[in-house]
This record gives C-alpha cells, sequence and structure tokens, in this order.
C-alpha cells in the first residue's frame, strides 16, 4: 500500500499557505538595505559602507524558554514572536550594537497556518519597533518530536557596531554605580520555576489582587526592548558597560562584563519588586538567594558608568519615559 508525506504527518501545502500569509508581515519590516523577497534560498541584506568606516558584525541567538508553555495554554500566539526579538535586540544593544536584520525558525508537531501567522505577525511589530528588518527564516513541521498542538521557535539577529564603540565592559572600574532600569515582568526567564510553583495551586484565568489581569497575561507580559534607552544612555555619556537581565540574574548576567579583580555590590532594597515574584517567592517558598539567581526581580536592564554621571543618566532615562534606580556599585 503506498503512502504519502501528508499521511507521514508533513502537510506540504500547509506549509506554502503559512508562506504566504507571513510574506506580508516580513515586508512590512523591510528597508533600503534588503535586496531579497521571502521564499529565496538565501536572504540578501546590503551594508551602506558609506556609513561605517570599521564595521564589526554582532550577532545572537536565542529562545523563548519555556514561557511557550504559557502561550499553549492560553492559545495566544501574537506576544511570543515580540518577546524573542526583543530579547535578541537586547543582546547585542548592550554590546553597542545596531540590530540590522532578524531570523527566525519555528518547528511545529502539526503546522497550523493561522497559529504560524500570529506568531510571525508578533515577529514583525518587534521588528518596526525596533527597526530590524525580517528578511527570513525557516517553518518546519516535525510529527513525533513534537505534539501536534505544541511549537517551538527560535531567532537570531545580527547588527553592527564601529570597532572602537564596542561596549564590553573593559572600562568598568572601582566606585562604578549600577543604575537598574525596570522590567516588565519575567521576561523570558525562570518560566520553569514559575510554572512549577504556580500551577499547583492557581490557574491562568485566576484574577489575583496584585495584577490587573489574569495571571496568565501577568506571564504574558513582553520582554521589553530596551533598544532606544541604550542609545540615548551611549550617544551621551560614557557607558562602562550594560548588562541584559536574563537566565542568572541580576549577578550572574552582569559578572560576564565586569573585570575579574572586581566584585559587585548590590543594594537588594532599592527597588520595589513586582508583585509576580513576590506571588513565586511566596508560593513556593523559595529562599532570597535561588530567587536571584533565577529571575531578574524587576530589573531587566543595568548600566554600569561613573557615579559623577549617575544624576545625569536618570535624567536622560526620564527623557525617554524610563525610570531608572542605582542599585548598587563595583567594588
Amino acid at each position: 500500500m503506498a503512502i504519502n508525506y501528508n499521511e507521514a504527518g508533513v502537510n506540504i501545502e500547509a506549509g506554502e499557505k503559512t508562506v504566504e500569509k507571513i510574506k506580508v508581515y516580513a515586508k512590512s519590516t523591510f528597508n533600503k538595505n534588503v535586496l531579497s523577497g521571502i521564499g529565496h534560498f538565501g536572504a540578501f541584506y546590503q551594508i551602506d559602507l558609506n556609513r561605517w568606516k570599521n564595521p564589526v558584525l554582532v550577532s545572537s541567538v536565542d529562545g523563548v524558554g519555556t514561557k511557550i508553555k504559557i502561550a499553549f495554554k492560553m492559545n495566544r500566539h501574537d506576544t511570543i514572536g515580540q518577546d524573542l526579538v526583543n530579547h535578541c535586540v537586547n543582546d547585542i544593544a548592550v554590546c553597542g550594537a545596531e540590530p540590522q536584520y532578524f531570523m527566525d525558525y519555528l518547528a511545529f508537531g502539526k503546522l497550523e497556518p493561522d497559529k504560524a501567522e500570529q506568531i510571525i505577525k508578533g515577529f514583525s511589530i518587534a521588528c518596526k519597533e525596533n527597526g530590524v528588518a525580517l528578511i527570513g527564516g525557516e517553518t518546519a513541521e516535525m510529527p513525533g518530536l513534537y505534539s501536534p498542538d505544541e511549537y517551538d521557535l527560535s531567532g537570531t539577529i545580527v547588527g553592527i557596531v564601529e570597532k572602537e564603540k564596542i561596549i564590553d565592559g573593559s572600562g568598568v572600574k572601582k566606585g562604578d554605580v549600577l543604575i537598574g532600569l525596570p522590567s516588565t515582568g519575567l521576561h523570558t526567564n525562570g518560566y520553569s520555576l514559575a510554572r512549577k510553583v504556580l500551577f499547583d495551586r492557581f490557574k491562568l484565568e485566576d484574577k489575583l489582587e496584585e495584577f490587573e489581569g489574569t495571571l496568565g497575561e501577568e506571564l504574558l507580559k513582553i520582554h521589553k526592548s530596551y533598544l532606544k534607552t541604550i542609545n540615548i544612555l551611549k550617544e551621551n555619556l560614557a557607558i562602562a558597560a550594560f548588562s541584559h537581565i536574563t537566565g542568572g540574574g541580576i549577578i550572574g548576567n552582569t559578572k560576564r562584563v565586569v573585570p575579574e579583580n572586581l566584585s559587585i555590590k548590590i543594594d537588594w532594597n532599592s527597588w520595589d519588586v513586582p508583585p509576580i515574584f513576590k506571588l513565586i517567592q511566596k508560593t513556593g517558598e523559595i529562599d532570597d538567594a535561588e530567587m536571584r539567581h533565577v529571575f531578574n526581580l524587576g530589573i531587566g536592564l543595568i548600566a554600569i558608568l561613573n557615579k559623577n554621571d549617575a544624576d545625569k543618566a536618570i535624567e536622560l532615562l526620564k527623557s525617554v519615559d524610563e525610570s531608572g534606580v542605582i542599585i548598587g556599585e563595583i567594588v
């Protein structure tokens, strides 16, 4: 008896339908540097050599972790793509890079074009907000590896920085201060612990007095992009380093940009920890050390700079509707 690809679980027609659905979203992010459309074997992006004197490419690849499980349970797929783009943008922006283009990888147990469209729509929203071109990607159907109603995704971002303007922490020195900028919530880290703790007691549709919406809506809050904030600080001040607070918490991420002969001293009482983290800690009876190791605790980005520039930095942040607070120092 003959068998075909569709009977094996892969629907080529669904893939073609998906490509047609997402073209409009991808093309809405294009700029003059994009030389190809969606559907070629490779994507073409031209660098404006008149603009850059000594350009260095900066790239990063990431995913959204088990936050994706929340999207599955809520059947909401238009924000997870924004999470991924913003996470990737932050990772290269803290190096001083200007993001240029983004590429995605999507893998489904069973490809649903409408669901894929919502994810790509999220990519396009965040790409436009960050001035990034969504120039290509891969959508795969992988029955047997993923459940029919599940998918996974990752993204790759490429940016450019002038070699002499790379921000790598080499200028961090004793006495510098750490200015923390607020996160919107968990961002894209710590969800495995959060789910284990919260789902034994609460449902995603529960409305708790700590939050304006449901618990699920709180957990799906979009990972914030700090690109505009980073740009205004680096253009006006001598920033020694930036730290994007992801898996590993404040200390785990910030020590990556601090010389080994120096240490980080954090005043853990210098900002108000958002209610979602307090709920997780109380419900799971998690100690402070573990919370600080796993979660951002309400601080999504840290700028390290000379203490004499701290007041100016905080005023600059206000000009872009951002708040900052001194949370520690280099010792």
